[in-house]
């Protein structure tokens, strides 16, 4: 239970130093923005191509991996009927309401949470690498065409060179692909760089709740309930369902993808909505319900599966 403890710890202090700064006017008004911009546009793709560069492209095709984009889907082609129902949000704030109801904060709280809880730190990287390496460049192309005055084949085949971050993470596919070794003059200050982007996205992130309280935007809360009840309860119940019945994991397995599905809302979903200047606020409360309601249903998954 420690590791639930100390990933929240850890997210939670960074939010709340954020808050703070902002109370008290550091860095000026837009701070939060350009952080947020440097956290897009430098930091994120440095962290991107250090993690990636480092780690086996095979666990890619691993069955607990199948589990958790399995899980990720459902919530995110629910989320999507439940807009096109009764939400009826435009498509690059319905791309975000997806997003908020099926990506899941491996990094920052997914790795403390695999070391402590489930005693193996491998546990969140497939899930890591799907996600920075297929989802994140699939939904920043989507949400680029979206907020475009004009969608064209040339948009489309631009998109990696135009995005930093698609090209941080297949620069990292490539480097882990060929087993090339990088020199430490290049390597050691992309580290130096990857390492202030989770600082910087939660930093961003707490600066955006001064003033705000969540749900605090009437025509927001359907959404944002949606999208957190999705991720932090119907998620983590597909995933076992997959885990136990389809993928035939074993107990250990069961436990281990139940436990990743039911992280919350990684910030990177914020720092993209920002960066479109979309959903933003739909990111920003979603992201901070499911951090406040995700450790209860860790603790309650924890207990039930032993």
């Amino acid at each position: 239970m420690n590791g639930v403890l100390t990933g929240f710890a850890i997210i939670g202090v960074v939010i709340a130093v954020g808050y703070l700064a902002a109370r008290l006017r550091l860095g000026g008004p837009d701070a939060g923005r350009t952080l947020n911009q440097l956290g897009f546009f430098v930091a994120s793709p440095a962290l991107l191509f250090t993690v990636v560069a480092r780690a086996d492209i095979g666990e890619l095709v691993r069955a607990p991996l199948l589990v958790q984009a399995g899980a990720g889907l459902a919530a995110a082609a629910l989320f999507v009927v439940a807009n096109a129902v009764r939400f009826r949000r435009a498509g690059a704030e319905a791309t975000i309401g997806a997003m908020s109801a099926a990506y899941v904060n491996a990094g920052n709280i997914g790795l403390p949470v695999a070391v402590y809880v489930l005693d193996d730190a491998t546990a969140v990287v497939p899930v890591l690498l799907l996600q920075l390496v297929i989802i994140s460049p699939l939904v920043l192309l989507l949400l680029d065409a979206q907020t475009s005055r004009t969608v064209s084949l040339r948009l489309v085949l631009g998109q990696p060179v135009r995005n930093p971050i698609i090209l941080g993470s297949l620069a990292g596919a490539l480097v882990s692909a060929t087993g090339w070794s990088v020199p430490d003059v290049v390597m050691a200050p992309l580290e130096i760089l990857g390492g202030a982007a989770i600082p910087m996205i939660l930093l961003a992130f707490g600066m955006s709740l001064r003033g705000r309280r969540p749900l605090e935007v009437r025509d927001d809360r359907g959404p944002v309930v949606a999208a957190s009840v999705l991720k932090v309860l119907v998620m983590p119940a597909v995933a076992y369902v997959l885990a136990r019945y389809a993928a035939g994991l074993d107990a250990e397995g069961v436990v281990a993808a139940v436990t990743v599905a039911a992280l919350p809302t990684a910030q990177n979903i914020y720092n993209y909505a920002a960066r479109f200047g979309r959903g933003e606020v739909l990111a920003r409360d979603t992201i901070l319900v499911t951090t406040l309601a995700s450790p209860v249903v860790l603790l309650t998954a924890a207990l039930l599966l032993g």
